[in-house]
């Protein structure tokens, strides 16, 4: 196998469908590498585009304008790094011959929490809380009746809790449908209306496939632990390596490789599952791509995340990936709304033993969107789950606000 030169004859090319935190790892990945970096996202200077060879922003929901830039740029890999992407495109794109990463067929279900829950629960047997598909206000009354309440309530296109509700009562039905499809990401039709469960921990398996000659090879990482305040949908802290039982963990590793045989293709899946406060381990959902909460690998693994999907994406072979240190990661959010952002307080955190600072790069800010991430080392990961938290707390983003 050759690697060119960037920019030259030859070169090796990625493009990324989606260029934020995680699309920059992978672009930096890929840079070390020698691999030419294409950037795609819906807005400009998102953080990828910060280093890629070049750029383009387009609505990546518009299928023609998916097509359109991937044949003028004929890379080696497609890798998806969002939900909000034009999946029949990515289908269309893979039959012309191009390379999708994983592969069209898991990114367009893994990015359907409906069609997602039915292979999962239904095709592979897998435990998952009870659930009904919603497609209108009665429809969500009716499924809450059924379940009790509260109850949670997904669109069917959703990362990072976008959209998700938790209805407490009839009362708020209507209300609570009309602010899922408000918030999903893309066009959702559908609704996942979930059991409302009490959650004691939650894990992502890291989990991958890999060419071994001349056949894939599915592995599992250790088990990734994270933790979220109560009512708060998306990532906030992780640490590795995990504390539950070793029993718990074997079968989150089982469940993973389950999932990821199924979907199939080459690259790493982030497989989320939650241990409820009953003792039911049950599998959650599956992003096609590195995971947020695996930004921790960046210090705690000896090949991160972002590393092992490039070397997938490109059919290159990875070694077992060992856990080298107890570490933590903590998000940086922002407070409000504004752009240009300022961060302060780098300093003291910095001058905490065993932490480093990961600053995104984005534009702008709204109230709660992760700008940042620190990462910390520790002789346990009590350690470094105190330094990162705080570190964290010692920075502080201080947009310009619009007048």
């Amino acid at each position: 196998m050759e690697f060119g030169t960037p920019l030259m004859e030859g070169a090796r090319k990625v493009l990324l469908l989606g260029s934020g935190e995680l699309g920059k790892e992978m672009a930096i990945e890929a840079q070390r590498l020698g691999v030419e970096v294409v950037a795609v996202d819906r807005y400009d200077m998102a953080p990828a585009m910060h280093i890629a060879h070049r750029r383009y922003v387009v609505n990546m929901m518009d299928g023609d304008a998916v097509r359109a830039v991937v044949r003028r740029e004929a890379p080696d890999a497609i890798i998806a790094e969002i939900e909000a992407i034009n999946t029949d495109a990515l289908m269309k794109l893979e039959e012309e011959g191009f390379r999708v990463v994983p592969n069209a067929r898991a990114v367009k279900v893994c990015m359907n929490r409906v069609e997602l829950r039915i292979l999962a629960a239904e095709k592979l047997g897998l435990p998952t809380t009870r659930y009904h598909i919603a497609e209108s206000p009665s429809d969500v009354e009716s499924a809450c009746r059924d379940l009790g309440y509260p109850c949670l309530v997904k669109p069917e296109m959703s990362s990072s809790g976008h959209g998700h509700v938790v209805i407490r009562n009839r009362d708020e039905v209507e209300k609570g449908f009309k602010q899922a499809i408000q918030h999903a990401r893309g066009v959702s039709k559908q609704l996942l209306v979930e059991e409302f469960v009490e959650i004691d921990r939650e894990f992502t398996v890291l989990t991958y496939r890999h060419r071994v000659w001349d056949k894939a090879e599915i592995r599992t990482l250790i088990p990734i632990e994270h933790q979220r305040p109560r009512g708060v949908f998306h990532y906030v802290e992780s640490w590795h390596p995990p504390t539950a039982e070793e029993t718990v963990l074997r079968t989150a590793r089982e469940i993973a490789t389950k999932v990821v045989d199924e979907l199939g293709g080459l690259g790493i899946y982030g497989v989320e599952l939650i241990l409820t406060r009953d003792g039911r381990l049950l599998f959650s959902e599956v992003a096609p791509r590195p995971h947020d909460t695996g930004l921790v690998t960046l210090v705690s693994t000896d090949i991160n995340e972002f590393q092992i999907h490039v070397r997938a994406a490109l059919g290159l072979q990875i070694p077992e990936v060992k856990l080298v240190t107890p570490a933590a990661s903590h998000v940086i959010i922002a407070d409000n709304e504004g752009y240009a952002p300022r961060f302060i307080g780098i300093e003291e955190a910095l001058a905490i033993p065993g932490v480093q600072v990961r600053l995104f790069g984005k534009p702008s800010t709204y109230r709660g969107r992760r700008m940042g991430v620190v990462l910390a080392v520790g002789n346990t990961v009590e350690e470094a789950r105190e330094r990162a938290r705080l570190a964290a707390s010692r920075i502080k983003v201080i947009p310009k606000i619009p007048e």
